[in-house]
């Protein structure tokens, strides 16, 4: 018989851990995820360990709770939840749902009694119990059969409290806990105690009466101190303390430990919420399968060429590739179909078919494809222009609905009611275990690609129709992924020989960093060793500790930019990290991505990802080089042009979005500052500040400059505070006072909200949608959410649809000029190009000239251009 061991989870408690443990990540909807991503990961990791046959998630119902009633302050130092983690707590429920995991709330009691009254009911029982918690007071539960996990760094590092355990650190037993909290109080929960007793003198004071009340029957015949007196003064406070600290055993639950087994989870139901939170990593590393599909048979034919005559003037064609890196990976086979008859054609290292090549390479033959730019960088390998194309899936999908991702044809063909075709996965296999399956099965399955390319292109062109959506879809995303796909094919010049000099300049003034580290240290030591670390900082140099680990102190970034005024060592080890990782992430990672045979990079521009329409670039990500810091931004001179005599132009537009802030709340003062040419972060700061231009103080600006961009993208008090390091009510007094100075931005944000809540979701200047399903939720933080995302989208997806405009529109001019300058990158609002010398002059003309018309806007767009021998010099 299994032996039945129950497991017990403080739900709010270790979100608010994995919140504060990880950086603030979104996914690619902007939804944040860094509580649900570390939650998810402590559930994989005690669930693995411990196998338990019962589960429960327990979370506070709400702020008020029953000890209220005793103590109002209780629990009334805590600032206010970050709107950052109050919108991850219905994922975090939706998360558990899929984890199959019972989770129950109860009004007027906290999780720990939730837990209290589970771990005695197993108790009672002969259960194993384990108690998983941020918040020590659980450790009063401790017993022979119940074990408590509190979390130490992060959310998977654990201490495991048992009675032996306690009895070891403290030298107190379980049930004592509760009594050295009514001794010392707890600031976290606003427990008061007895003002001036600390965790040692409380522990003192126990071991020698044993309890609360065993202390005060003795205190008569204590000897006179102050500490008597603050005892005797405070003995109502102590026994207070004390019965708020008690976890309640008994709480009137409505669930048994008959609801909460487990037996693992709901396999496609969790996929589903991973896939909509974006973590890929955990889609990729799971043994799911849930990919069996019941096809009908279709008719096809594998052939070994193809003739003219077989082939029309209008078919769906499938080219299956390796896999996603299409820049250096094979093609597999060829499948084309007329809706009628299907034929496939392997492919071997070269297309030998030339009948199949011209028809690729006319114009007037129309091509639906699942994904154009993939299957352009193929082709043009093999000395194919494929032209032609009128039907892309990838992007009619994206355009349709942008929260669907991935370019898998059968999940894309699965979210508009066509299901057969197998996922990639469930044919291939993944990790060690992929394979390339039998001719024949392969065949089939890139037939029933290309079949579904031809069923789906009349219901996705009739949806783009009906959301007038299809010019945004047939006039710019489809003709824009014809020249991405030639500026991935074309790459970008790298100079590994100077990527190497900086690699080598770095090691040297790492060595220089590292010397006067020493220097102020007094004595060499592991400076990439916290624990050596932290003892060298608040050991020897006694600096302020701020935040402890299991292994001692910390020397996280975030603590050591807080002690960089206590002394002269801390900026150095800043620096010394930050050169570091440029060396190792940056330099040595960019040298991998040199494709040998020419000296370039080929990023791959994803143009069906984010939920905005931004573009954004992978292998290599060149819109993460860190170009704050010059070092990092001497690495753009590795960049150069691919032929002698040739430079670099980088085109890029000069605040983007707050212009197109401007445009759409039609604010006077933001509009009439862009109309003047102001500098629009003086501008803000004369308002909020409410002083003249020249008394705007450079930290003024940079206020109004974080608070200018925050608006655009839904800041928070909290996220604000962070930037610029001041409180949250300092943060949410400028966010206020910012409104106040530009109403005409609050009356668009409140339109526009109005407006989602009517339709379900916003649009861009071009029309492109973002489906808004939790703008009308009961729920407060799903509801809040969808409000940020409605008043931030149109902005970002407007400057996005801009650029995309500019990108096609700078294509046809350089054609027009017969200009032999090519367009190679786009990074954020920058345009970068290479052109013979000759060329700049006109280039300096028609680039901004092209750029600013893209779209009228009723603010100037402006474009800042300059021009190089490399992407640093043209900046």
């Amino acid at each position: 018989m299994i032996k039945e061991k129950v497991l017990l989870l403080d739900g709010n408690s270790l979100a608010y851990r994995a919140f504060f443990a990880l950086p603030l990540l979104t996914n690619d909807s902007g939804i944040h995820t860094n509580a649900t991503y570390g939650f998810t990961m402590m559930l994989q990791k005690i669930v693995e360990e411990e196998k338990p046959t019962k589960m429960l998630v327990a979370f506070d119902a709400g702020k008020t709770t029953f000890r209220h009633e005793s103590y109002g302050e209780y629990k009334g130092g805590r600032q206010k939840t970050p709107p950052e983690l109050s919108e991850q707590f219905p994922y975090i429920r939706k998360l558990i749902d899929a984890y199959n995991i019972q989770r129950y709330e109860l009004p007027l009691f906290e999780a720990d009694d939730i837990i209290g009254t589970l771990a005695r009911q197993a108790l009672d029982e002969g259960m194993e119990t384990v108690i998983v918690s941020g918040d020590k007071d659980l450790t009063q539960l401790a017993s022979d059969s119940v074990t408590v996990y509190i979390t130490r760094k992060g959310i998977t590092d654990i201490e495991k409290y048992t009675p032996a355990h306690i009895e070891e650190k403290y030298g107190l037993t379980p049930q004592q806990i509760i009594d050295m909290k009514g001794l010392m109080g707890d600031a976290s929960d606003n427990i008061p105690g007895v003002p001036g007793v600390g965790e040692k003198t409380a522990i003192k004071l126990l071991k020698e009466y044993g309890t609360v009340e065993a202390l005060y029957e003795a205190i008569d015949a204590m000897k006179a101190s102050k500490m008597k007196e603050k005892l005797v003064d405070n003995e109502e406070q102590a026994y207070l303390s004390k019965k708020l600290a008690t976890i309640y055993t008994e709480a009137p639950i409505e669930i048994s430990l008959q609801d909460i087994s487990y037996s693992g989870p709901d396999e496609d139901a969790l996929l589903a919420v991973w896939q909509e939170l974006g973590f890929k990593s955990l889609i990729e590393k799971s043994e799911f399968s849930g990919n069996e599909v019941q096809h009908e048979d279709i008719s096809f034919d594998i052939v070994e060429t193809i003739t003219e005559d077989t082939l029309t003037d209008r078919m769906a064609v499938h080219i299956e590739l390796e896999n996603e890196h299409y820049h250096s990976c094979r093609a597999l086979g060829i499948a084309l179909t007329d809706g009628e008859k299907t034929l496939y054609l392997p492919i071997t290292d070269k297309l030998e078919n030339e009948a199949l090549k011209a028809w690729l390479e006319d114009e007037s033959k129309q091509k639906l494809m699942a994904d154009s730019k993939a299957a352009q960088a193929m082709l043009q390998r093999m000395g194919i222009s494929l032209q032609g194309v009128t039907f892309d899936l990838l992007l009619a999908s994206y355009i349709v609905n942008p929260a669907i991702s991935g370019d898998d044809v059968a999940v894309l063909s699965k979210e508009f009611g066509y299901q057969d075709v197998q996922t990639n996965e469930a044919l291939y296999g993944k990790g060690a275990k992929w394979h390339i399956p039998a001719d024949d099965v392969l065949a089939e399955h890139v037939s029933r690609k290309a079949l579904a390319l031809w069923r789906l292109q009349p219901i996705l062109e009739k949806k783009l129709q009906e959301n007038e959506q299809f010019d945004l879809y047939k006039e710019l995303e489809l003709p824009l992924a014809s020249i991405l796909g030639r500026m991935e094919s074309e790459g970008i010049q790298v100079n590994v020989d100077t990527l190497e000099k900086m690699g080598d300049e770095l090691a040297i003034k790492l060595h220089e960093i590292e010397k006067a580290i020493y220097s102020l240290a007094g004595e060499e030591f592991n400076i990439n060793s916290p624990k050596q670390l932290g003892v060298i900082l608040f050991d020897k140099l006694g600096l302020p500790v701020i935040k402890k680990t299991k292994t001692g102190y910390s020397t996280a970034a975030d603590v050591l930019e807080k002690l960089q005024a206590e002394h002269e060592i801390v900026k150095h080890i800043l620096h010394y990290r930050q050169l570091a990782k440029l060396k190792s992430t940056y330099i040595e990672g960019l040298i991998k991505e040199v494709h040998g045979e020419d000296s370039k990079v080929h990023t791959r521009f994803q143009q069906a990802l984010t939920a905005t329409g931004r573009l954004s670039s992978t292998d290599p990500n060149l819109q993460n080089i860190p170009i704050r810091l010059e070092e990092g931004r001497k690495i753009r001179q590795a960049f150069v042009p691919s032929k002698p005599g040739w430079v670099l132009f980088a085109a890029d537009y000069s605040q983007i979005e707050l212009r197109v802030l401007a445009h759409m709340c039609e604010d006077p003062a933001l509009v009439d500052a862009f109309r003047q040419g102001m500098d629009i972060h003086t501008r803000t700061a004369m308002d909020v500040f409410n002083v003249p231009a020249e008394e705007v103080t450079s930290n003024m600006r940079r206020a109004a400059k974080a608070v200018n961009f925050g608006i655009v993208y839904g800041i928070s008090d909290y996220g604000l505070s962070q930037n610029l390091d001041i409180t949250r009510k300092e943060a949410a007094t400028f966010i206020d006072n910012y409104l106040a100075s530009f109403p005409g931005v609050k009356g668009y944000m409140d339109r526009i909200v109005e407006a989602a809540k009517e339709t379900g979701y916003v649009s861009t200047i071009l029309n492109r949608r973002r489906y808004l399903p939790d703008i009308k939720s009961s729920n407060f933080n799903l509801r809040s959410f969808a409000e940020r995302t409605a008043m931030n989208t149109p902005i970002q997806g407007s400057a996005a649809d801009i650029i995309k405009k500019a990108m096609i529109d700078m294509d046809a001019r350089l054609r027009k000029e017969g200009l032999q300058a090519k367009l190679l990158l786009q990074v954020h609002d920058e345009l970068i190009f290479e052109a013979p010398q000759e060329e700049v002059e006109k280039l300096e003309r028609i680039v901004p000239e092209v750029m600013e018309n893209a779209i009228e806007l009723m603010v100037p767009l402006k474009v800042d251009f300059s021009y190089g021998s490399s992407w640093y010099d043209a900046k």
